[in-house]
């Protein structure tokens, strides 16, 4: 007579699962206070979201984005996270990992000191919950840095930042991805059991079945697509294109994280700084006004400007053409010339025009000339010694 075994008890629904995302949060937000303190409620600076089709290259991009932003944690992926012993026995007893594990176990990473100046976050938001606990979690944020403005503890509680990255790529080139990574993956595997030397590589499904990358696309459309999409308006947001090559993408992701001091900066100090013109603003036009400059020197003041190049000519350029290979030269020169203003403009400007760098220094030195032997002082007379360095892109051809 067959053992009726005992039947399993089925995973909670999602449909149980709560769907008021202040009803999850806010208990959550009131233990950290009573755990940490309101004072140590320390998030980081800067939160930048990574989402991605898969195959679209999150692994490979995120070490490249937290680079670019200078940041210095580790990424932090939802997947390992959750794959903490106590979220391991949530699932080992039947149950579903849900927003409220998710948000509790996420904000108490988030904490951590090492992520303080900023992180890297792979998998959050995925469900319109965790979309709504997100915005609440900025908004505590900002009262935290509204609330400790002016106090000793400033420092800790700064603006927050929040970036959403999404990279994309479409269904097709998402699922050949998926394919070829699974190709890859069995090779690799095959090649280890046959030698006996290497780490196995973890095997996808979705990896090597065409209609399972095409499914898995599609949830990633409906659901993690759809979460991101709707923040669109709320925080800084870039849909960077991850179809061509690892470069190609890199610098997609560099042109998209630009740095704009309107978005980081406290407002107190970026208003004190937004008098001084960023560099972008005043090279846009810097060729344009050095040809009108150059012009201006030859039809207004062409006796000096003749002086200047001739200067340039005869006494600069031999001794820069003996430092070609290296391409830095410096010379010093007590010529009547430079002693007029204008001039030296010129001769900065005549260097930049033909592809130099010039930097001119000007050093006063005391020479000594008469000494008054009753008293003992001595007269100095000043004389001014110009330091010129010039720099341009030297010889590449060196000794084998």
């Amino acid at each position: 007579m067959p053992i009726n075994e005992p039947k399993p008890t089925a995973a909670p629904s999602a449909d149980l699962e709560i769907k008021d995302a202040r009803i999850i949060f806010e208990p959550i937000w009131d233990d950290l206070e009573l755990q940490y303190g309101r004072q140590n409620l320390r998030f980081p600076k800067e939160i930048i979201l990574l989402g991605g089709a898969p195959g679209s290259g999150k692994g490979t991009n995120t070490a490249f984005i937290s680079k670019a932003r200078g940041l210095t944690s580790a990424p932090l992926v939802m997947s390992s996270l959750l794959d903490s012993p106590e979220m391991q026995a949530v699932k080992d007893a039947g149950g579903m990992i849900g927003d409220r594990e998710v948000l509790s176990a996420l904000l108490r990473e988030l904490l951590m000191p090492e992520h303080r100046d900023g992180v890297v976050l792979d998998g959050f938001p995925r469900t319109k919950v965790q979309v709504e606990c997100l915005k609440m979690l900025y908004e505590k944020m900002s009262w935290l840095w509204r609330e400790h403005f002016g106090t000793p503890l400033a420092t800790h509680f700064r603006q927050p930042v929040v970036q959403i990255i999404v990279l994309f790529v479409d269904e097709k080139e998402s699922v050949a991805r998926q394919l070829k990574r699974g190709r890859e993956t069995k090779a690799h595997n095959e090649e280890v059991r046959r030698s006996r030397h290497g780490d196995l590589w973890e095997k996808r499904a979705t990896d090597f079945d065409e209609r399972l990358a095409s499914r898995r696309y599609r949830v990633f459309k409906e659901q993690t697509w759809d979460a991101l999409l709707s923040l669109k308006d709320v925080f800084h947001y870039h849909l960077i294109n991850a179809r061509g090559p690892i470069s190609e993408v890199e610098h997609n992701i560099l042109r998209e994280l630009e740095y704009q001091s309107s978005l980081e900066l406290d407002p107190l100090t970026f208003d004190r700084l937004r008098t001084l013109p960023v560099a972008s603003e005043i090279i846009i036009h810097a060729r344009q006004e050095l040809v009108k400059r150059l012009d201006g020197y030859a039809l207004t003041t062409p006796d000096l400007f003749q002086r200047v190049v001739s200067f340039i000519e005869m006494t600069m350029m031999p001794v820069i053409k003996l430092h070609a290979i290296s391409g830095h030269s410096h010379i010093n020169s007590e010529a009547l010339l430079l002693k007029e203003p204008a001039a030296l403009a010129m001769l900065i400007d005549v260097f930049s025009e033909r592809g130099y760098h010039a930097v001119v220094d000007l050093h006063r030195i005391e020479v000594p000339e008469q000494v008054d032997l009753a008293t003992g002082i001595i007269k100095c007379r000043i004389k001014k010694v110009y330091h010129i360095t010039v720099r341009f892109k030297g010889s590449e051809i060196r000794r084998g």
